[in-house]
């Protein structure tokens, strides 16, 4: 499928884990809605309404964006006095870095039945309770269950509002679908990136207590509820979302995936074809392993790199800032990839751009961890966007709308879900052995095989043809 790359308002490409840029770009670009935002109110004021509506979901937007990453990316800094706090072993601390694909598998799926039902708004004013509860909670945890139960809350806030963001896009900026994905994108990065960097000074500011520096970004989430407790009140933000949150997501749930099939059906039936089977396509399955093994490196980055740093004598501000540059690499670079990639009919060589550029950080991280520690940090940073590629080429593999939204629910469900045991396994295998240098060789095997999938994954190929 042809990426719309000369329309405006496709430009911009999504950088977050769970959103799909295809659904919401093909939509506005397919099938403009010429339909206001707010319905018009009596006497004449709907403009009025409009304006201040769109405003106050812009601002929402971003602030729920700034929130998406803050509970991930600000542990790892602190991650090993989180550890001394609660008496956690490498395995333990490890599953901590493996819960966030867990909970976007899991919760992600519910956002769209919940966003059919309660409308889109409501939905993200709930998922950004939910983070802000769980940023509370965590630093009251008197031991690990708790902790990973008040954190499990939080991401669960996260998976929900992630899943949602392209819908709101969609529902409140039919026209202007390239410029707000853009926006949020940046809004989600700058979060990630900022977290890391702030987390230890913060913690400093607060009294060196790492439970005030974690629990200080509730006042991020607070800052959230506010805008989106204003939106769910209006009454366009409470209609129901069946079409969008179904696009969202449609494999989730039984009901998406029965209207999906309908729709595959009958439009095979109209061309003559037989209807669309995801899960009999080489290239679906490439793509969801390549996506869990970018996926996966990405979440031991974020786990993990501020404490391989810190072992090799980084202090524990400057182990965060690199972090933060890591994470911040991909603010440009996400804009720049995707275009790139969609001019491109094998993607191929991006991917193996991109693998390279890890392999090389990953060498760094073995031989000179702190006397180059800056370099790695950029590099790596350089490697991990292979989540936008992945996105991009998620929406090159279809002919159709209903087959990019279906392939990009298969290929981030069993992505994620095959990105939970790596973190896991770095934390292990590090107790196990004492040091990095086993657990760089996983990382290293790991990345390797991400190559190899995405070779075959940007194959100029669609899974309509069964390929």
């Amino acid at each position: 499928m042809a990426m719309a790359d000369d329309d405006p308002r496709n430009s911009a490409p999504a950088t977050d884990v769970t959103t799909h840029p295809g659904a919401g770009t093909r939509t506005a670009a397919a099938r403009p809605d010429t339909t206001p935002a707010v319905p018009p109110e009596p006497g004449g004021t709907a403009p009025v309404a409009r304006r201040w509506v769109l405003r106050t979901v812009a601002v929402g937007l971003v602030l729920a964006a700034l929130n998406l990453r803050p509970a991930i990316s600000g542990l790892g800094p602190l991650l090993e006095e989180v550890r001394d706090g609660l008496h956690m072993n490498g395995t333990v601390a490890g599953l901590l870095t493996s819960v966030p694909p867990l909970c976007f598998a899991l919760f992600g799926g519910l956002a769209p039945r919940l966003a059919r039902r309660r409308g889109p708004a409501t939905v993200v004013l709930a998922g950004m309770v939910a983070v802000t509860l769980g940023l509370v909670l965590r630093p009251f945890a008197g031991g690990t269950a708790t902790f990973l139960a008040a954190t499990a809350l939080a991401l669960a806030g996260i998976a929900v509002s992630n899943v949602l963001m392209p819908v709101v896009v969609k529902h409140w900026f039919p026209d202007r679908v390239g410029t707000m994905t853009g926006l949020y994108s940046m809004a989600l990065a700058m979060g990630t990136s900022a977290a890391a960097a702030v987390a230890v000074p913060l913690t400093g500011a607060l009294g060196g207590s790492w439970r005030l520096g974690l629990g200080a970004w509730a006042v991020l989430g607070v800052l959230a509820v506010i805008p989106w407790a204003v939106i769910s009140r209006d009454s366009s933000a409470r209609a129901p979302e069946p079409e969008a949150a179904q696009e969202a997501v449609p494999e989730e749930t039984a009901e998406g995936e029965a209207r999906t099939e309908a729709r595959d059906k009958s439009a095979g039936q109209a061309r003559g074809a037989a209807p669309l089977r995801i899960v009999k396509s080489p290239t679906a399955w490439w793509l969801g392993v390549f996506f869990g093994l970018q996926a996966s490196a990405a979440y031991i980055t974020m786990g993990w790199l501020p404490q391989i740093f810190r072992d090799a004598g980084v202090s524990a501000s400057a182990a965060g800032v690199m972090l933060a540059v890591t994470m911040g690499m991909g603010i440009p670079l996400s804009f720049v990839l995707p275009k790139v990639a969609a001019r491109m009919r094998h993607q191929g060589p991006l991917v193996l751009a991109l693998g390279v550029c890890g392999l090389v950080a990953y060498t760094g991280l073995w031989f000179a961890p702190a006397s180059g520690a800056w370099v790695w940090a950029v590099v790596l940073g350089v490697s991990n966007c292979a989540f936008p590629l992945a996105l991009t080429m998620i929406g090159m593999r279809s002919r159709s709308s209903a087959g990019v939204v279906k392939l990009s629910a298969f290929a981030q469900s069993t992505g994620y879900l095959l990105s939970i045991p790596g973190p896991l396994l770095v934390g292990a295998l590090h107790d196990a052995s004492g040091g990095w240098h086993v657990p760089i060789l996983l990382m290293a095997g790991l990345m390797v095989a991400q190559m190899a999938s995405g070779l075959l994954a940007g194959r100029d190929r669609v899974i309509e043809d069964g390929r």
